[in-house]
Formats: structure tokens, C-alpha cells, sequence
């Protein structure tokens, strides 16, 4: 009950100060946590990175402003935090499909994006396995893109990102000796988005030849140093296409298992292991696929 609370806390006080700049330290603090735990959190539970949901409802505002007729552009575009006319005409046409001009206009269709409101209704009953452990440190070599926060872009982004880089992929599945085993790798959380890594384990030798043996194509990867940590995991059900339920999973362990645990989201990477046993053309091979999510997690301290 308390958490709930505290986030819509949080979000009352963005509605509050809309207009003004949103320290996302401040906004953390309505809800009594730090300002990742509260950003990972927020994004995991809502589906959008905090910025994204400011920038939103900022520009759901404006569209409103405009509408009425009466606002001039320039002065809507200052009001909610654009440095410029042309800036504000970018965002604002990305969001609603028409220029702030065209929305003065008498039966332009707009775009509303509405507050969020945390309701408060049962859930749980159910069982999930889970485990606490310290993992030791780790080198990951892989590539990344940057995600934005929208959820509308999620399916696409990922969808994009994993059909263009089959040749990085083979080079690293090549390279590494765990090959039924990907690392995903999400990390650099900020308000707008994140980092997101396909990465593997590579074994000493090809770690030490690495740059030599790849030349030029090496500077597509990037080698991460992963500390030691610890860690909530958690395993989807086995099946053919187990990456679908990591992001339902993740959100349950945020909103059953997290907040009563004495624990909070800790400021390092997450993890999420694929196993990809071989492919033989056995059907029960096929649909034995699994993840295991790795949240980092620190003790709570009040």
C-alpha cells in the first residue's frame, strides 16, 4: 500500500509542476527513494521512461492550449519548457501529426495522453520462484543501441535491432565457448532511456587476439566489465519464444516481490540471460528455450 502510495505521490507532483522545470531528485523524493531506483521502477511498472511521461503530458497539454485558440504558439512552446518555436513544432508534430499551427484550427483531430492514476486492487495470489545471489564479476563483450522510453517503439526497436546485427551476432556466438547462452544487457538508465547490449562471454584467447583477428569490424563491439553484485533472478516458463515474457515477468517482480522484500533496485546493469538449447528439429528441443532476469538489488535501508 505504501509504494502505491508513494508513486502516486510522485506523479501528483509532475501534474503539480508541469509547467516548471522537473528535477526527476525531487520527484524521486515525493516517494521517499532515490532517483534511479524510483526511474527504473517507474519505467518498469508504467512502460515509459519517467522524461518520456513528462514530455507527454507536457505536450497533451499543449495540444489542449492550442485548441482553444485563444495561446499563441510561442508562448504554449516557452510555457512547457522548449527552448524555441522550432523545437516545440518538432515535438509536437511527432506526438499529434500536425504542426502547432494547424491545432488552432477548428476540427483538427489531437492527441491526448492522460495522467496516470495508480489504483489500488489485488493482485498476487500466485506462486513465482525466485532466488538472491551474489554474482561474481564478469566480462561481457557486445554491441548496443539506444533505446528511447516510448513503448509504442519497443516491439520495433527490438525487432530492428536484432534483424540488423545477425552478422555481430554470428561473430560473437563464433567467438564464445557458452553458445546456447546470449546476455542482454540493459544499463546507462536515464530519464529519456537505455542502453541495451547483445553480448556473450568470450573465452581468454579470443579476448586476447580479439582487436588483431577482427580488426576494423572490432569497433562495432564493446567490451563490458560487469562487478560483482547482487541480484533477484528469476526464470520465465520454458518455451519457443521465452523473450516475450521478460517484460511481464520483470513487472511482477517489481510489483509483487519487490516491495515487500526489504529490498530496492540497485544502480548497476541488468541482466537477461537466453539459454537457446542446440535445434534439432525436436519439437520438445524447440519449445525448451528459457530467460533468466537478473535485477540488481541492494538492501533498503530507512
Amino acid at each position: 500500500m505504501e509504494w502505491i502510495e508513494a508513486i502516486q505521490r510522485a506523479i501528483d507532483y509532475i501534474e503539480a509542476h508541469l509547467t516548471e522545470d522537473l528535477d526527476p531528485e525531487n520527484i524521486a523524493g515525493e516517494s521517499y527513494s532515490s532517483a534511479f531506483h524510483f526511474q527504473r521502477v517507474f519505467s518498469i511498472l508504467c512502460g515509459y521512461t519517467l522524461g518520456e511521461y513528462v514530455r507527454n503530458r507536457r505536450l497533451s497539454a499543449a495540444g489542449a492550449e492550442l485548441a482553444e485558440g485563444k495561446a499563441r504558439v510561442i508562448d504554449v512552446a516557452y510555457k512547457y519548457g522548449y527552448d524555441s518555436p522550432d523545437s516545440f513544432a518538432r515535438a509536437f508534430q511527432r506526438f499529434h501529426g500536425v504542426t502547432p499551427s494547424l491545432a488552432r484550427m477548428d476540427g483538427v483531430r489531437l492527441r491526448s495522453f492522460s495522467p496516470l492514476t495508480i489504483n489500488l486492487h489485488f493482485e498476487g495470489g500466485n506462486m513465482m520462484d525466485y532466488r538472491i545471489e551474489t554474482k561474481p564479476d564478469m566480462l561481457l563483450t557486445g554491441f548496443k543501441r539506444r533505446f528511447t522510453g516510448d513503448p509504442n517503439e519497443k516491439q520495433d526497436q527490438d525487432h530492428y535491432f536484432a534483424c540488423d546485427t545477425r552478422l555481430e551476432q554470428y561473430v560473437l556466438e563464433g567467438m564464445s565457448r557458452e553458445h546456447e547462452i546470449t546476455y542482454a544487457v540493459l544499463t546507462n538508465f536515464d530519464e529519456d532511456g537505455y542502453d541495451f547490449y547483445f553480448a556473450a562471454k568470450l573465452p581468454h584467447w579470443a579476448l586476447k587476439d580479439f582487436d588483431e583477428d577482427l580488426g576494423e569490424f572490432a569497433k562495432r563491439f564493446e567490451h563490458l566489465s560487469i562487478p560483482e553484485g547482487l541480484y533477484v533472478v528469476c526464470e520465465t516458463e520454458r518455451c519457443k519464444f521465452p523473450t516475450n515474457l521478460v517484460d511481464g515477468l520483470r513487472k511482477r517482480l517489481v510489483t509483487e516481490w519487490l516491495p515487500s522484500s526489504g529490498y530496492e533496485l540497485r544502480n548497476a546493469p541488468e541482466i537477461n540471460v537466453i539459454h537457446w538449447p542446440f535445434e534439432d528439429g525436436n519439437e520438445a528441443v524447440n519449445n525448451s528455450h528459457w530467460c533468466e532476469i537478473w535485477l540488481p538489488i541492494e538492501k533498503k535501508y530507512a
